[in-house]
């Protein structure tokens, strides 16, 4: 008794992909991460809500780190707007394809993100109990919306 040897068809194939070919790169990226989750509307806009909900706290209903860790705050400021720019211009970039019209999307986040970081600490000042105004903050807020609208700049815009 011999053995038949069963052939399975080959349903899918991978394009071959070069390091030096940057639309074959650039399209499959697309093909992975087009409109999957971070190129979601809920994504940045539930992110700028829930910032905006922690930064209006009351500064006794916000919990500590349970080591003391320095400017600790000043990390939390960077990450939460670092992270609202990068999450917006992805979004804007899954779905405009002009890049010169990006750019000045990105830039609009940008300076959105900057003046949103300078309100929320006057709003703390004078309407947030016991929080209170801190120029290291806005300083923290601006340039981590620079370095991500920096980054964004660069590795968003280059697959357009």
């Amino acid at each position: 008794m011999g053995t038949a040897e069963k052939t399975y068809p080959v349903k899918y194939t991978l394009p071959e992909i070069r390091s030096t070919d940057k639309y074959d790169y650039a399209s499959l990226m697309k093909t992975f991460t087009r409109g999957k989750f971070f190129g979601n509307l809920f994504i940045p806009l539930g992110w700028t809500i829930f910032i905006q909900l922690l930064l209006c706290m009351p500064g006794t209903d916000i919990p500590g780190p349970q080591i003391e860790i320095p400017h600790f705050d000043k990390i939390v400021h960077v990450i939460f707007f670092g992270a609202l720019v990068g999450l917006w211009c992805y979004y804007f970039s899954v779905r405009v394809t002009d890049p010169n019209r990006l750019k000045k999307i990105f830039f609009f986040v940008f300076l959105a993100a900057c003046v949103n970081g300078i309100g929320i600490e006057f709003i703390q000042l004078h309407f947030v109990p016991m929080r209170s105004f801190d120029d290291g903050d806005i300083i923290a807020d601006v340039l981590s919306a620079g370095m991500a609208y920096g980054i964004c700049n660069v590795k968003l815009l280059s697959f357009k």
